[in-house]
């Protein structure tokens, strides 16, 4: 019996030193299927058609990959690339390829791969954007060895290594096809890339791609991802798509609308994740009606931009999904900067003041704003017939009423927009605008390109020192040398305010809480939510680990 009390004992002290130097956890395990819905449908799973739809942007995410990407901050990273060199002037790029990728089919990729690509780019027949194909139309590709690749440029400009992101194409699976022929391509529908997960079926219905399923590609050359298999599911619209997680088809949601979010945000089994897009919403102000309107007036534009409440217009007509930025480039990235920037909050007294100074007076508050030959201050703001860009215009037309402004809204196509502002016939104009992960803001600022069929300066605003700014920026590729260029531009800008900043659109997210692992950051496409794929699991295994000493 002793030695039996002795046992107990000794037992009982073993399970007490355990107890209180271990510890049961639970760690991601490798496997599990993960399937998603996603509003809209894809067109062509191919890396160089897939700028105008998000479906496509989301499949090539996850299968394709390419020499740089844009890490969370939005500065270029390297992916397909170890690293780079860039001569003194700027004009030659030297990438060193990583020697260790494989294609989806097995085959090394190489140097050749990075050519074949470039050379459908540069083809005058590439059906992609055309800003793409035309600058690498004007860089000199050459292959240096096996795994180097160099580009020169016909002059120093600052923002290529962006259009270094795009996904890569196998020369092995593509050889001799024209960028005419793209669109067309069995490959679009079989694609085989160099991403973390491959693609082994696609399911249709009467034509339309409905449903593909991914693999985790084995030998990927970076973090292997726990996820098993990834499934995408397509539906016609985002409502449709957030019915079938309601209905327990799948597991997260790939954008919750607006309309949506009441019920999102009902649903306890549901992570919403938001991040900011790479889209800005702005005002613009067409400084070339100076006939009839004073657009070309800096106090009268920072009047009008202190009689905005930007806050209100995004909880009472965004339900909060927007971020409100302080200057023309995109908050949270590297060259954004509010030091010394000029900060138009709602104050209609301050712009009231302004415009007083300017010489637009009205009689009583119920008077509209006059000038000296008692012409009201009257003008059209246009939009397009999309259902919340008209609730928003109407909430500034509705804000600036209150000064004694008398806008009116007038709703319009989205293309009959576009062809109004490129012909500049137009007053003011809510414009959504589409900013890459570099800040370059030549194309829409520089007086260069101010007048009707010359470029994206759409107000006809020139300002010889902001030109200056930006011309030296884009050729400059010292970082900091160029973000104090950038730093001067949005000091510049926001005193100047040739249009107005409104809001970033936020993407907001659904995922649940059955899985782990999962972050989204910045987006300059929807398939950037994938950014930190090779962290998510829905598999846990359990251990034991040791506890901290005290």
């Amino acid at each position: 019996m002793f030695l039996v009390a002795v046992g107990f004992v000794l037992a009982g002290m073993i399970l007490f030193y355990m107890a209180t130097t271990y510890t049961t956890e639970f760690r991601p395990a490798n496997g599990g299927t993960y399937i998603e819905s996603v509003g809209g449908y894809p067109q062509s799973l191919n890396p160089l058609l897939s700028f105008y739809n998000d479906a496509d942007s989301d499949v090539v995410a996850l299968v394709f990959s390419g020499l740089t990407r844009i890490g969370m901050s939005g500065a270029v990273e390297p992916d397909l690339a170890t690293g780079w060199d860039i001569d003194p002037s700027g004009i030659t790029y030297t990438f060193r390829l990583n020697s260790n990728v494989l294609w989806h089919d097995g085959f090394y990729f190489t140097a050749d791969d990075v050519l074949f690509t470039v050379n459908l780019l540069q083809d005058p027949d590439y059906p992609g954007p055309p800003d793409i194909g035309a600058l690498w139309r004007s860089v000199q590709a050459t292959r240096l060895d096996d795994y180097t690749v160099q580009f020169v440029l016909q002059e120093p400009y600052a923002p290529f290594l962006d259009y270094t992101t795009f996904g890569l194409l196998p020369l092995h699976r593509l050889k001799g096809i024209r960028a005419a022929d793209l669109p067309n391509l069995e490959f679009n529908r079989e694609p085989i890339g160099t991403g973390p997960f491959r693609l082994t079926e696609v399911q249709t219905d009467q034509g339309q791609i409905t449903m593909v399923t991914l693999k985790r590609f084995p030998r990927y050359y970076g973090p292997e991802p726990y996820l098993e298999n990834i499934i995408l599911r397509f539906y016609p619209t985002a409502r449709a798509a957030f019915e079938a997680y309601q209905d327990g088809i799948v597991e997260g949601v790939a954008r919750i609308t607006a309309d949506i979010l009441p019920q999102a945000f009902a649903d306890e089994n549901l992570k919403l994740h938001s991040a900011q897009t790479s889209e800005m919403v702005m005002l613009y102000f067409n400084e070339l009606v100076t006939d009839t309107l004073p657009f070309n007036s800096t106090p009268v534009r920072q009047a009008l931009f202190y009689a905005l409440d930007r806050q209100a217009i995004v909880d009472a007509v965004l339900m909060g999904q927007a971020i409100i930025p302080q200057t023309p480039l995109l908050p949270g990235t590297w060259a954004y900067n509010t030091a010394d920037v000029p900060a138009y909050t709602y104050n209609p007294q301050q712009a009231l003041s302004l415009l007083e100074q300017a010489g637009w007076r009205r009689t009583t508050t119920a008077d509209p704003l006059r000038n000296a030959a008692g012409v009201p201050l009257n003008f059209s703001l246009i939009a397009s017939n999309d259902e919340q860009d008209l609730a928003v215009a109407r909430e500034i037309v509705k804000q600036w009423s209150r000064i004694g402004i008398s806008a009116t809204v007038q709703a319009v196509p989205a293309l009959a927009l576009s062809g109004l502002l490129e012909s500049r016939s137009y007053e003011a104009a809510l414009v959504h605008l589409i900013l890459p992960g570099d800040p370059d803001p030549y194309p829409l600022w520089h007086e260069t390109q101010a007048l009707p069929g010359q470029g994206q300066n759409y107000t006809g605003f020139q300002n010889r020192r902001i030109s200056e700014v930006i011309e030296q920026a884009r050729i400059t590729v010292n970082p900091e040398a160029r973000l104090a260029l950038y730093r001067e531009f949005q000091q510049l800008f926001m005193t100047e305010v040739p249009a107005f900043p409104l809001y970033v659109p936020v993407y907001t997210y659904a995922i649940d809480v059955r899985v782990n692992g999962d972050q989204i950051g910045p987006l300059m496409r929807t398939g950037d939510r994938f950014r930190t794929i090779a962290d998510w699991y829905v598999l846990q295994r359990r251990v034991v680990a040791s506890q901290p000493k005290p």
